[in-house]
């Protein structure tokens, strides 16, 4: 195997290390950016605890969603 062929696996493999990091950070991104903007709705419009409670839940659901896509797109290109 040529020194430059063990040069792309290697960069492969981080390129795909990074890609498996940026998970756990969607798992914990999209919950407190919707717990933030519903403490910011909350304050606004005083409906305390309604937008923390709503908007943190569309924050799981994102942050579940982009884990999905991300995880998909990592599985396809490992397979490559």
């Amino acid at each position: 195997m040529a020194f430059k062929e063990i040069l792309r696996q290697q960069h492969e493999g981080m390129r795909a290390l990074a890609s498996a990091g940026v998970i756990g950070l969607h798992m914990v991104s999209g919950p407190m950016v919707g717990f933030a903007l519903g403490y910011g709705l909350d304050l606004w419009l005083d409906i305390s605890p309604w937008g923390k409670i709503a908007l943190l839940f569309v924050g799981i659901g994102a942050g579940f969603l982009n884990v999905w896509r991300d995880t998909r797109a990592l599985l396809r290109k490992l397979e490559r």
